[in-house]
C-alpha cells in the first residue's frame, strides 16, 4: 500500500511541475502569437488576443485545441 501511495504522490508532483517546465521551452514571442495545447505549442500568424481559443496540428495532422498566449 505504501508503494502505491508513494508512486501516486511522485506522479502528482511530476505532473504538477510539467507545465512550468514546458513553458521554459517557449522562445520570446509577441503576446498572442503562440497557441498552447495540453501537450505542445505552435506559432500563430497573425497573432490574436491572448486567452482566445486556437488550435495546433499534432504530428498526425489532427487539430488540437488550445489558447493563445
Amino acid at each position: 500500500m505504501f508503494r502505491i501511495s508513494s508512486l501516486t504522490a511522485a506522479l502528482s508532483l511530476t505532473i504538477g511541475f510539467a507545465p512550468s517546465a514546458a513553458l521554459a521551452q517557449v522562445p520570446p514571442h509577441t503576446p498572442g502569437s503562440i497557441c498552447f495545447t495540453p501537450n505542445f505549442w505552435c506559432w500563430i500568424d497573425p497573432p490574436g488576443p491572448p486567452g482566445h481559443s486556437c488550435y495546433c496540428y499534432d504530428s498526425s495532422g489532427t487539430p488540437v485545441s488550445g489558447y493563445l498566449n
